[in-house]
């Protein structure tokens, strides 16, 4: 859960309260607050995109049949 990218989206989900820190609307407990509540939301967001994007990529292809060289073949 405490991945770097999860903090990082944590943080751009504060983002707002961050910002509202600066011009003194808001006090700093709150951002705190905010921003752990924010981290779990985080977690849980980026492993459903992770599960649904596991998949992607991964073929399953049918194994290739031998090819017959040319010229091999004797006509009768």
């Amino acid at each position: 859960m405490i991945r770097p990218s999860v903090l990082g989206f944590a943080l751009l989900l504060s983002l707002p309260a961050w910002y509202r820190l600066l011009f003194d609307q808001i006090e700093f407990t709150q951002v705190l607050i905010r921003f752990l509540i924010a981290v779990p939301i985080a977690a849980v967001l980026i492993a459903a995109f992770r599960f649904v994007t596991s998949g992607y990529g991964i073929t399953e292809e049918t194994p290739a049949t031998a090819a017959k060289p040319m010229g091999t073949e004797r006509s009768a």
